[in-house]
């Protein structure tokens, strides 16, 4: 994907040639130069496997779980696989180098990047929890929407974004003020977003899946979740269904880390908070965000987001691997 200027003096979206960058996956029809039959490789591919980086992500008994897929056929399809992808150990250089393709995607806001060190990584999960009311965390989301398809140079992620809804809070018409900001094409920007509302937590899995087969085959930098803890709320009730819900809730975030690992793009969730008896009434906002340990585990960084003075929105680093606890703040016109 690439930009150039249009009369107007507007960004325009082109497509990518494929030779201008170099794919960060091997393609799962590459274990077909390796001896493995074609037939099997198509039921990788309806599985919703479509590299070899992601087969290797996969257990050997969900492999087998696949019809037509033997024992025999998985171990022979895992050694082919493993001659074109090295899951072994890298000395800490090399990886120092593979984080050299790590993208920072600007959030739109010079006081938000600078917090985030240049913005949302790619090759992580980058969590916003907030209250539901004007936090401003949707409206990065939106923001975001635009930014990632800005050229690297201009601290953009060039690529396309996928969007899944849980709670129906994406406006399409609110990407058009944020594009022209941006002295984007507000058309050619709403193309280059896939978008699907989810309503159960399963459908918001199977949409999770269906997203290897687009992103193997386009140039995708963002995926959007918003919110990720929505329907698992709605769907199990009770502490009866507490384990079982944390259980699943576990196994989407792992698909979530494998997406940005698998294709290098950016995954920005949404989450919601819930009071904390645990508080006390010396703490001047009780709240914490939902999911449990579950989802504090997943997450790479986690911010805090809340209404300040007017149109002010505070950030906070609530936690991060490689980012002091700091805030940052920002007007929401910046976000528009």
């Amino acid at each position: 994907m690439a930009h150039r200027y249009e009369e107007q003096g507007q960004l325009q979206l082109l497509d990518r040639e494929e030779d201008d960058e170099d794919d960060c996956f091997e393609s799962i029809d590459k274990l077909i130069l390796q001896g493995i039959n074609a037939g099997d490789v198509k039921k990788l591919q309806d599985a919703g496997i479509y590299t070899c980086n992601g087969l290797m992500m996969h257990t050997k008994k969900s492999l087998t779980g696949i019809k037509g897929l033997s024992e025999a056929k998985v171990d022979k399809i895992c050694e082919a696989a493993e001659k074109l992808v090295n899951v072994g150990y890298v000395t800490g250089s090399d990886l120092l180098l593979r984080r050299k393709a790590i993208v920072r995607i600007t959030t739109g806001s010079q006081a938000l990047d600078e917090l985030l060190g240049g913005g949302i990584e790619t090759l992580s999960i980058t969590e916003a929890f907030g209250e539901f009311r004007r936090s401003g965390k949707t409206q990065l989301a939106h923001t975001l929407c635009v930014s990632t398809q800005l050229p690297v140079s201009m601290h953009g992620g060039n690529g396309k974004v996928a969007y899944i809804d849980t709670e129906g809070t994406f406006r399409p018409d609110r990407i058009v003020p944020i594009a022209e900001r941006f002295g984007m094409d507000a058309g050619a920007v709403l193309d280059n977003i896939i978008y699907a509302r989810a309503y159960t937590y399963e459908h918001q899995y199977n949409l999770l899946l269906g997203l290897a087969a687009k992103m193997s085959e386009e140039p995708f930098r963002l995926l959007i979740v918003d919110s990720v803890i929505a329907l698992f709320r709605v769907d199990f009730s009770g502490r009866g269904e507490l384990a079982e819900r944390q259980q699943k809730l576990a196994q989407m975030l792992s698909r979530l880390i494998k997406i940005a690992e698998e294709f290098n793009v950016a995954v920005y969730i949404t989450n919601q908070v819930i009071a904390d008896p645990g508080g006390g009434m010396f703490i001047s906002d009780p709240k914490k965000p939902a999911g449990g340990h579950v989802l504090a585990h997943a997450a790479t960084i986690r911010l805090m987001l809340r209404k300040g003075k007017g149109e002010q929105r505070v950030c906070k680093i609530f936690d991060a691997p490689n980012l002091p606890e700091a805030e940052a703040i920002s007007f929401k016109s910046v976000f528009i």
